[in-house]
């Protein structure tokens, strides 16, 4: 399979077409292989517009949303992230490529030993990939954050990631249950004030850990 090509079809037919032009963005995803994260039985599909799974119940994000994520927080070569969720550590590299440095959390071990090897596979070294449970926010590597992307959906938004903002600081954070979720940007702009933005209508599956609230049944 011509994989190259694969990853041009991809920028081409299903990322600008959702409005990514910004081209950073797109020169990371471009450098970027994508079949080298993906597991080895679903290699092929590396590059449709889907989400691949993962071990452990996860999923990748089709690759379109992860561009829009991306694009969202426009990460600027001397800012620190972290990424809740490092699935197959392809968002990771993404992150990695535009930004200083990525502190990315998985719960999963075995996830977290395949995302490492991949990454340095790649000869990424400005990420930090950590096993934990990231759902109410994570202090232990640093306390404020100039990005935060969660990669996995949030029934209702609490607050703690946004805590965790620098001034200016942003967050890519997916809210809602079944096929009725919002993907949203908040940006801190002061100490007690954010700006919110609603991006757009997805879904993706939820962020473990995170509890699911109690529901009132008549």
């Amino acid at each position: 399979m011509d994989f190259a090509q694969a990853r041009f079809n991809m920028v081409e037919q299903q990322i600008r077409p959702w409005d990514v032009l910004n081209t950073r963005i797109l020169a990371a995803i471009e450098q970027t292989p994508r079949e080298h994260f993906v597991p080895l039985a679903h290699q092929k599909l590396a590059y449709a517009d889907l989400e691949i799974p993962l071990d452990c119940g996860e999923y990748m994000m089709s690759p379109k949303l992860e561009a829009r994520l991306l694009q969202a927080l426009d990460p600027q070569p001397s800012e620190i992230c972290l990424e809740v969720g490092t699935g197959s550590g392809y968002l990771t590299a993404c992150l990695a490529r535009l930004c200083a440095q990525v502190d990315s959390i998985e719960i999963h071990a075995p996830l977290k030993q395949a995302a490492t090897q991949r990454l340095k596979a790649q000869g990424i070294e400005n990420c930090q990939v950590r096993e934990g449970d990231a759902a109410y926010g994570y202090t232990r590597m640093r306390m404020r954050y100039d990005l935060i992307a969660v990669t996995g959906s949030l029934p209702e938004y609490h607050p703690a990631f946004e805590q965790q903002l620098t001034l200016g600081g942003r967050l890519f954070v997916i809210t809602g249950e079944g096929y009725a979720m919002q993907a949203h940007l908040i940006t801190r702009l002061g100490e007690g004030e954010f700006a919110r933005e609603v991006l757009l209508e997805t879904h993706v599956p939820a962020l473990q850990g995170v509890k699911v609230p109690d529901r009132f049944v008549f």
